[in-house]
């Protein structure tokens, strides 16, 4: 069973918690992983891009010469697709990008994340992380008790506004619910910082 140590907010240890092997402790699935992550950035695509087809171009109304009788080729609008200015042929529309996994793929990328930032040594558990009000100086403090100069998430067991906005303006520091917890997030920070009842829920969730 894996085990880490617990810290407190002032970066002292004050013992150490038992994780579940079957979800902090599995061999990472990159697969999983990388189809998660791409999965993720696909559904974040904006898909706003627009072309004109023929018919929506401007112009073109009028025949640009008989149809016989000229030696050219026949042609029946300037807004054709061959033509200078003309429609474009197959060109983007708006779409979504967004699509599902299987829930076993994304609960099995999920876990492969979690275990890896605990074999990379990557994760810092703490017994509770609350301040009375919104401080940027406060939560500053805490990062730099544990040591934490790098992108660092931050993992709550429930939305917390106060430390959310303790977070906001400190640049790659990311505040994240249990609920909001993804595979992108947690591969693209350095460190996990989390609670120790953000990982009894997660335990409880995904056990």
């Amino acid at each position: 069973m894996p085990q880490v140590a617990l810290y407190n907010q002032q970066g002292a240890q004050v013992g150490e918690i038992v994780l579940n092997e079957t979800i902090f402790g599995i061999e990472p699935h990159k697969q999983a992983m990388f189809d998660a992550v791409i999965m993720q950035r696909a559904s974040m695509r904006q898909g706003t891009h627009k072309t004109k087809t023929r018919t929506e171009v401007r112009g073109g109304g009028r025949k640009p010469w008989k149809q016989k009788g000229t030696g050219r080729a026949r042609q029946g609008s300037i807004r054709a697709p061959q033509w200078r200015g003309g429609g474009i042929v197959f060109g983007p529309v708006p779409r979504s990008y967004a699509y599902k996994l299987n829930k076993k793929v994304r609960r099995l990328a999920l876990k492969s994340a979690l275990s890896t930032k605990v074999v990379e040594n990557e994760i810092v558990v703490l017994d509770a992380l609350a301040f009375e009000a919104p401080k940027t100086k406060e939560m500053i403090s805490v990062l730099g008790a544990l040591n934490i100069t790098s992108k660092a998430l931050v993992v709550t067991a429930e939305e917390n506004t106060t430390v959310e906005l303790s977070t906001r303006n400190i640049p790659g520091v990311k505040v994240l619910s249990v609920a909001q917890l993804n595979v992108l997030d947690l591969l693209d920070a350095t460190k996990l910082v989390i609670t120790q009842d953000a990982v009894k829920k997660i335990e409880e969730v995904l056990a």
